[in-house]
């Protein structure tokens, strides 16, 4: 019964024990059919199978339907229902999807309506991440945990892993493996206030220019190309030119790992948000703002052979062979006073910084470990919006101060400050339109928002504070940039605002 997922993600919200969490999300998972078990995980995650469906908060919210005391509802139904109202496109759709959601709030109670509602707007905040689900996952068909994860970064898909592990076990895992043209969640780099301080953990390291750009991922079999962004959309229509070079390569099958960046005359980096406007034009028109090279850090498989359990230093003698000078520029070292020349050659270029990289690091899809530092000399976080309130004065009309949330333990978010510094008029235009496109409850001048804009913030540090839940705020914070490649799952968690006073301040 749906009845019973929405049970367990009141119980998964109603503690803060991981453990708990996990027996009950477990629970429910082994007493699934199969064919409920992919849907069942999307709801329980927040991430519903068929994705966003086009239906916004103003229609799921204004919808008044008596509820039924009796819960009637099937997983399956719900599940199906979302596919119907994926489909209905076209003149008469709105209309069309509306009445296909006052038919399922027909036959919900008041709690499986309300699920549905915060399902569909992205408010879904039980606590049931992605990482504790792969846990659930483990428990309930009693294969490890790891191999859940390392399944579902190959993959893609953390519900078709589930049925999988529920059905065939850690056999059924094990046949998952790098498909060439299916995109792979990237490996992710973790912070390090300087590069002593990441020498000292990596020891011997690859040090390598920080791109201020897109991160892509290039596929290629024989012809067919595709190239993914971080969160793996498919942007090859976007980067004909890096399609068109990467098919001269002299191989049959490879997947690259790499960054997108504009560049001028004389191979000055453009801004981050130049780059990222560029996928949405023409970039192959020289002049428009739009022209985009590919530059690459890493080959995750060449001609049937996967490598990423291949140590990084075999790794980059493969990629600088096969990519030439579109290698990004890196030094092999373990000299600090080296890596910080190093770092200030690729500060000079226009770069934001560098990345060091452990020599006997294997690829680890999707993770964010310590085998990766990155070390940019303005301290930054990636950081939720939560809320905004209306300016004043020459800001009259505009959603201005920000208010700014770092991931917290239960898979909600722990407010760390606010924040008006380093809009422009143009930004303050924009974000007021994407803000409201997003209400969710407004409390005098603040307008509270769904949150999944995440925005980059630069800083001199943190300060102790009993303001706020997570004990810490933010010191001096100004917008850099908005994320448009992360979502509200990759932005800092709360422990690394914390971290952050145990760090000289500037």
């Amino acid at each position: 019964m749906f009845a019973d997922a929405v049970a367990t993600s009141d119980a998964v919200a109603s503690t803060r024990a991981r453990s708990t969490k996990i027996a009950a999300l477990a629970e429910l998972l082994v007493r699934l059919a199969p064919e409920e078990v992919e849907a069942a995980v999307g709801f329980l995650t927040g991430e519903p199978r068929q994705g966003r469906v086009g239906v916004g908060g103003a229609t799921v919210f204004g919808l008044d339907v008596a509820p039924v005391t009796t819960p009637t509802l099937t997983i399956a139904d719900v599940d199906h229902a979302l596919d119907r109202i994926q489909i209905t496109t076209g003149p008469g759709s709105a209309a069309g999807r509306q009445q296909i959601l006052q038919d399922l709030f027909g036959r919900a109670t008041t709690a499986e309506a309300d699920f549905v509602r915060r399902l569909l707007v992205g408010e879904l905040r039980q606590g049931a991440l992605a990482g504790l689900m792969a846990d659930a996952i483990g428990r309930a068909a009693s294969v490890p945990a790891s191999l859940v994860r390392r399944a579902a970064m190959l993959s893609g898909n953390l519900g078709h892993v589930a049925t999988l592990a529920l059905t065939d076990g850690a056999p059924g895992l094990d046949s998952i493996g790098l498909e060439v043209g299916r995109g792979v969640l990237p490996m992710l780099a973790a912070g390090a206030p300087d590069v002593g301080a990441a020498l000292a953990d990596l020891g011997r390291a690859s040090v390598e220019w920080k791109l201020d750009g897109a991160r892509i991922q290039v596929h290629r079999v024989d012809d067919d190309v595709h190239v993914y962004t971080r969160n793996l959309n498919d942007v090859s229509s976007r980067l004909p030119t890096v399609a068109e070079w990467a098919r001269t390569l002299p191989v049959r099958a490879v997947v690259l790992d790499g960054e997108a960046i504009g560049v001028d005359d004389d191979a000055r980096p453009h801004a981050f948000q130049d780059t990222m406007s560029s996928f949405g034009r023409d970039s192959t028109v020289a002049g428009s703002g739009g022209v985009l090279d590919a530059f690459f850090f890493d080959v995750l498989h060449v001609d049937g052979d996967d490598l990423i359990d291949r140590p990084l230093g075999e790794r980059l003698g493969i990629v600088q062979a096969l990519v030439g000078e579109r290698r990004v520029p890196g030094v092999v070292t373990e000299s600090a006073d080296e890596a910080t020349a190093f770092l200030d050659g690729a500060l000079a270029a226009g770069h934001e910084g560098v990345i060091l990289k452990a020599l006997d690091s294997t690829y680890d899809a999707g993770r964010r470990g310590g085998a990766w530092r990155k070390v940019k000399p303005v301290l930054t976080l990636d950081l939720v919006v939560l809320a905004a309130e209306w300016g004043h004065g020459r800001r009259q009309g505009w959603l201005s101060n920000l208010h700014l949330g770092a991931r917290g333990h239960d898979g909600g978010f722990v407010m760390v400050g606010k924040t008006f510094k380093g809009l422009t008029d143009a930004t303050l235009e924009w974000q007021t339109k994407e803000f409201l496109a997003r209400e969710i409850a407004r409390d005098g001048i603040t307008v509270h928002v769904r949150p999944e804009m995440v925005v980059e913030i630069a800083l001199d540090g943190v300060q102790a504070s009993r303001r706020y839940a997570g004990g810490v705020a933010l010191r001096f914070a100004r917008v850099r940039r908005y994320r448009d490649d992360k979502t509200a799952e990759d932005a800092d968690p709360i422990e690394a605002v914390q971290a952050m006073l145990l760090r000289p301040q500037r």
